[in-house]
């Protein structure tokens, strides 16, 4: 785990809940015995691997993210855009079954916590002989799409190549730039990258569009961020927002899922898909729509939701965030599930699309990993390196140690906000409800961005309900932050 000495108590605390929660924070002894063992990027295999390094290739991504793992150019064609992303050829150096393999499907993702990052690899791979970092000439799948003026992708291809990162940017100075704000320095370093970036921008909209058309829900629910000193004090639990750029990558790597899923159907491979159901809460989304004064219908209808979160965005872009948080938790949770030949998994409701397979960071998440296994032997025509069974089985524990992650993020938080909190107690503040149940009732407050627990008043409280709440409790040790509802928010 890095920078855990400067995290002072949050990295025990990280460490002891990783464990709680079924996940292994350090690496086994083989596992670090087999990583000793490489040392250098895998090599270019045989020359059916396309040369496509001087192509300009960017990533974009967190301003410290090192874990690069897709890089993204565009070129113009007749009626329309293609779109290329490449995506780290992570299985070259992870061999199937070793001793670092084992410790990803364990663990199946890597872990942001507020004391540091738990990676699902290790760094000397996930951060520099697997990533696609700048200057660096990798191995890489290849996603091939070409996008028609209205934004459907109509012809795809996938394939292996070579590439070479010429600009390594950032979501916050990119999304700056093209909302006219100071194009980032390494925008104007590279000739032609800026023409670039805004052809890319210009097709990421376009696809936007053309789900959006299918029922892809406008939601802009708070990441959150610790905030550290320069020795390792944190100050602050800040949101981080979204924003042009993270639209861009978010929507090629949308569209890159779906030709995956596609290309494992068509080459008569079982794959493993990200599903959302049609929600079991849709009539409490029904309700915060007519709080609102919107109607919904009774049955669940994705048009119709994105079109009243759209309408709400316009009348309250202050309160949004919220909105769009009580509407994630009454969608519910994604899972994984097999999609085999000649069968049809549920589609992912949220993002209006029927093929959707998780593929594009296999340094971080360990469906991605298999994936890129199952697209590389279907290129390579050689049978499936996962039976029906085994993926099936993977399906279920990728979900539930998703879940464990998700916990063990939200706990470590929750102890990093305690811990900003504890000299607030009897303090109030203003929260929005995000989860009722027979299990508890939980409330957001801001400034910090932290989840609590009502444990007085939450009698009759649902997801969305916007509360006055005081501070009682700040433990630490047990990210335990409890509220009492003290009257409706001011």
């Amino acid at each position: 785990m890095n920078d855990a000495s400067a995290r002072g108590p949050l990295r025990a605390i990280a460490d002891r809940v990783m464990r709680e929660r079924g996940l292994q924070p350090d690496f086994s002894p083989d596992a670090q015995a087999q990583l000793a063992a490489i040392t250098q990027p895998a090599a270019t295999p045989d020359s059916s691997v396309r040369d496509l390094r001087e192509l300009l290739w960017c990533s974009i991504d967190n301003d410290d993210s090192r874990d690069l793992d897709q890089l993204s150019v565009a070129q113009p064609v007749d009626g329309g855009i293609r779109i290329l992303v490449a995506i780290a050829d992570v299985d070259a150096l992870v061999t199937l079954g070793s001793a670092i393999d084992a410790h990803a499907e364990t663990n199946t993702t890597s872990v942001y916590t507020a004391a540091g990052v738990f990676p699902m690899l290790p760094e000397k791979l996930s951060t520099d002989l697997t990533s696609l970092g700048e200057h660096d000439e990798r191995l890489a799948i290849v996603v091939d799409m070409t996008t028609a003026t209205h934004g459907d992708v109509v012809a795809s291809d996938i394939y292996r190549a070579i590439v070479r990162n010429h600009a390594k940017l950032a979501y916050n100075g990119v999304a700056a730039w093209l909302d006219g704000g100071e194009a980032p320095e390494r925008v104007t370093a590279v000739g032609g990258l800026d023409a670039q970036l805004r052809m890319q921008d210009d097709a990421a909209q376009k696809l936007k569009a053309a789900r959006e058309e299918c029922g892809a829900l406008t939601l802009d629910t708070l990441e959150v961020r610790p905030v550290f000193t320069a020795d390792g004090a944190l100050t602050d639990l800040r949101p981080d927002t979204r924003n042009r750029a993270k639209e861009l990558i978010e929507n090629f790597m949308v569209a890159a899922n779906v030709v995956t899923a596609k290309f494992l159907d068509k080459a008569g491979f079982p794959s493993l898909r990200r599903v959302l159901d049609t929600p079991a809460r849709w009539p409490r989304i029904v309700a915060l729509a007519a709080a609102s004064g919107y109607k919904l219908q009774a049955n669940a209808d994705a048009i119709a939701l994105d079109a009243f979160l759209r309408q709400a965005r316009e009348r309250d872009p202050a309160h949004f965030a919220d909105l769009s948080l009580a509407v994630v938790k009454l969608l519910g949770s994604g899972a994984y599930a097999v999609e085999e030949p000649g069968k049809h998994a549920p589609g992912h409701f949220g993002l209006a699309v029927k093929d959707y397979a998780h593929s594009t960071a296999p340094n971080r998440r360990f469906p991605d990993l298999v994936a890129q296994r199952l697209v590389k032997a279907a290129l390579a025509q050689r049978p499936p390196p996962y039976s029906t069974a085994e993926l099936a089985a993977l399906a279920t524990h990728c979900t539930l140690q998703e879940d464990n992650a998700t916990k063990v993020e939200r706990q470590v938080q929750k102890s990093a906000a305690a811990l900003l909190l504890a000299p607030r107690i009897g303090r109030q503040f203003d929260a929005i409800v995000t989860g009722a149940s027979a299990k508890g009732t939980w409330a957001r407050i801001s400034s910090p961005t932290v989840e609590g627990r009502i444990v007085r008043g939450f009698e009759g409280l649902d997801v969305g309900d916007a509360v006055r709440v005081q501070l009682l409790r700040a433990d630490a040790t047990h990210g335990f932050i409890d509220f009492a509802r003290v009257g409706a928010m001011r």
